[in-house]
């Protein structure tokens, strides 16, 4: 007995359902890869330093305040004056930093991790005067000033010199008493109440971070530039650069950043839950220029159209062309096609991304001819099956190297196919093609066939009668 095309298709349909099954394992190794990326990037920044954050210079004065209260005193409410520890908190009028971040590669394994090492220059003005009078309360003393810098992994940290007012000052770990966090802070002579001080901070340091910087713009007025010898910065966060200039031999950025379009200064005075601010930061990320994990996985996600326009052009032979194909050799076609994306994936890790793709796609698209060329019992046909590939394989690169146009090209490569199948299967009768129909027909024209020789027999028994 004969399948129906009906039946047929049915069966190609479970066929296809069940190769999703090894596509979606591979994309699931894909993932995992991804995440021993991330934990090699965890085990660098765990032993070199992490992402940096850089916040400040901000001058930080404490003082302490009497406050009025009440006690109670064998029953009776007495008046009374409680001491209060508070800080006031000045911000630089301008800042500006001049840096150059030097690109470094790192590895660990199989998995390279970008890090970089900050050479710049730290210049704020400052300009303040300390309150005479505080509210709810008697201004009771004025403790040391802080100069406190935010640095968020100080492992980081090279080399760091401090001028203030062209003079060398002491540098000292952490952000001060007055303030908690990594860091780095100086003190200065105590200011009088009322008293008004304008002094230049010049911070000459070296920093060393993994993968990201992220700078908070304090001032009033900031200005910093960036600039760089790796060729694929991502510009993130609140702020994007006012001008940059992104080539093959590196970037060069640089923010203009007012007190007036940024709540910088509000944030870090406004403090969260856990006790540090959330501060809109200008981010700047070394990229990978070719991430492989992304191009692989974007590849996979091609993967069931490759398996569908396989089995379909495998259908269409086998109904027209009255080719018998078996559904192992459908399911061993379309492993053949989802092997690709493991190997690319494995050749990636270890030779540079477009070798692995033409090493993979020469290796499957052999494979698959030579094996096609049996099954469907000619060697043209083969070939006609591995230049189908080829062009799909060479259409998948163009999708991955053109990012941005992704979408454009891979719709009017979809159009395209849907366009050529249309075409050829115009003028197909497919009520006609059945296999049951046909052997009907060919039955019919046997008998046919039978009852024209006995004619022939009958007639020439009544001539010789």
């Amino acid at each position: 007995m004969h399948r129906s095309l009906l039946f047929k298709a049915i069966v190609i349909g479970i066929l296809i359902l069940a190769i999703l099954i090894p596509l979606d394992m591979i994309r699931s190794t894909i993932a995992e890869r991804q995440q021993f990326r991330q934990q090699a990037v965890a085990s660098i920044a765990e032993s070199y330093a992490g992402a940096q954050s850089l916040v400040g210079p901000v001058l930080v004065v404490p003082y302490r305040v009497d406050v009025p209260a009440t006690e109670v005193v064998n029953g009776v409410d007495r008046p009374t004056t409680r001491i209060e520890e508070r800080q006031w908190t000045f911000f630089p009028k301008t800042l500006r930093i001049d840096g150059a971040m030097m690109p470094h590669v790192r590895t660990r394994g199989l998995y390279k991790v970008r890090v970089y090492e900050l050479q710049a220059k730290l210049a704020s003005r400052f300009a303040v005067t300390l309150p005479s009078q505080v509210d709810g309360g008697t201004l009771h003393d004025i403790g040391t000033p802080v100069l406190s810098v935010g640095i968020s992994d100080v492992r980081g940290l090279i080399s760091a010199q401090l001028q203030l007012d062209g003079h060398a000052a002491t540098l000292l770990q952490g952000q001060g008493a007055s303030r908690s966090g990594a860091g780095l802070h100086a003190e200065l002579p105590t200011l009088a109440a009322g008293q008004a001080r304008s002094f230049d901070v010049a911070i000459d340091f070296a920093l060393g971070g993994t993968e990201q910087l992220d700078i908070a713009p304090v001032a009033d007025s900031n200005r910093i530039a960036l600039k760089s010898t790796w060729p694929s910065p991502q510009f993130a966060g609140r702020f994007l650069p006012h001008s940059d200039v992104v080539s093959a031999k590196g970037f060069d950025a640089v923010w203009d950043i007012s007190a007036l379009a940024a709540g910088t200064q509000g944030q870090f005075l406004a403090k969260d839950s856990d006790g540090k601010p959330r501060l809109d930061q200008l981010e700047v990320t070394l990229m990978d220029p070719v991430d492989i994990y992304t191009q692989v996985d974007r590849a996979s996600k091609y993967g069931l159209l490759f398996v569908l326009l396989t089995f379909v052009a495998f259908f269409m032979f086998e109904a027209m062309k009255r080719l018998p194909i078996h559904p192992i050799q459908y399911v061993l076609a379309g492993l053949g096609l989802a092997i690709f994306f493991l190997l690319l994936l494995s050749l990636s890790e270890h030779i540079a991304f477009v070798w692995s793709y033409v090493i993979a796609s020469a290796a499957c698209i052999g494979l698959l001819g030579f094996y096609l060329a049996h099954v469907l019992r000619s060697r043209v046909r083969g070939l006609g099956f591995a230049t189908m590939l080829t062009a799909l394989y060479a259409v998948l690169y163009g999708l991955l190297v053109s990012e941005d146009n992704a979408l454009l090209l891979g719709s009017i490569m979809l159009f395209a196919i849907l366009a050529a199948l249309m075409t050829i299967t115009r003028k197909v009768d497919w009520y006609g093609i059945g296999p049951d129909r046909a052997d009907k027909a060919t039955r019919g024209a046997n008998v046919a066939n039978a009852a024209v020789h006995a004619n022939h027999a009958h007639e020439r028994a009544a001539e010789g009668y």
